[in-house]
């Protein structure tokens, strides 16, 4: 049995790789049912509500993530989750220029025993960005197309919307913590996988790490609004998985094709 800080330990460390993981991408290839492109205008994104889950160790903690949009044409992205002690709760605020996500905030809030919080600000014509990490205030360099750490995974998203052949690798820049860093994503080929909602196709990308001992994996359905299905994350020999159990996009549940 796990002692209580051993157990505390690990627990901080479901809900810190849980929030990475949800950090990774979404891409695909719409279905006969999702809206289309017309004179080559660009698709927008589609509010939509999901449910995960994520299991390590026989611990489990649900995640409930949401996509609003507003009639200014302002997105806010939440994340969240609790298990026993430690909670988080996220928010990413951006608008859309053509096919390009313009961020405005990213406001990170621990709960219970980690009481962490960061933040992320854009100002429109700025040349910098304030970044709150460990109750210190940094200025980034700001160069166009730089996101935050949720809204990086809408531009992918949406880049993939408007042009759904997976490209082979990606990278996209991304303000955190006191430093931008460079994601790159590598798409590895196509999957199907079982979900609560039944079969769903799949494409894999792996997110490319320094470390020869750290592995991210995702995978996005190209039917369902290219929603991240599936996440798995190995850092130090220790996998945690995140999986969607149920979503909704403009209020309509997803079911599988078959």
């Amino acid at each position: 049995m796990l002692t209580t800080p051993t157990r505390a330990a690990l627990l901080a460390t479901i809900v810190a790789v849980a929030i990475n993981i949800c950090h990774a991408a979404a891409a695909g290839a719409p279905d006969a049912n999702a809206p289309v492109q017309k004179d080559g205008a660009i698709r927008l994104l589609t509010p939509y509500s999901a449910q995960y889950t994520t299991k390590t160790r026989g611990m489990s903690l649900t995640l409930n993530r949401q996509l609003k949009l507003d009639a200014e044409g302002n997105y806010t992205l939440t994340n969240g989750g609790k298990i026993l002690v430690f909670g988080f709760h996220e928010v990413s605020v951006f608008t859309m220029a053509s096919d390009q996500i313009i961020p405005r905030s990213y406001v990170y809030q621990g709960t219970g025993l980690v009481n962490r919080r960061r933040e992320v600000h854009f100002t429109p014509g700025s040349e910098t960005i304030r970044s709150l990490y460990k109750k210190e205030w940094y200025e980034l360099p700001y160069s166009p197309g730089t996101l935050d750490r949720m809204s990086q995974m809408e531009q992918l998203r949406l880049m993939l919307i408007n042009d759904p052949t997976p490209k082979e690798d990606v990278v996209l820049r991304i303000a955190d913590g006191k430093r931008i860093k460079d994601y790159q994503l590598a798409y590895l080929g196509e999957e199907t996988l079982q979900t609560p909602m039944g079969p769903v196709d799949t494409l894999h990308f792996e997110r490319l790490h320094d470390d020869a001992d750290r592995k991210s994996d995702t995978w996005i359905a190209p039917g369902w609004d290219y929603l991240m299905v599936r996440t798995v994350d190995i850092e130090d020999g220790r996998p945690v998985e995140v999986n969607l159990v149920s979503a909704d996009i403009n209020g309509q549940t997803l079911t599988s094709a078959e």
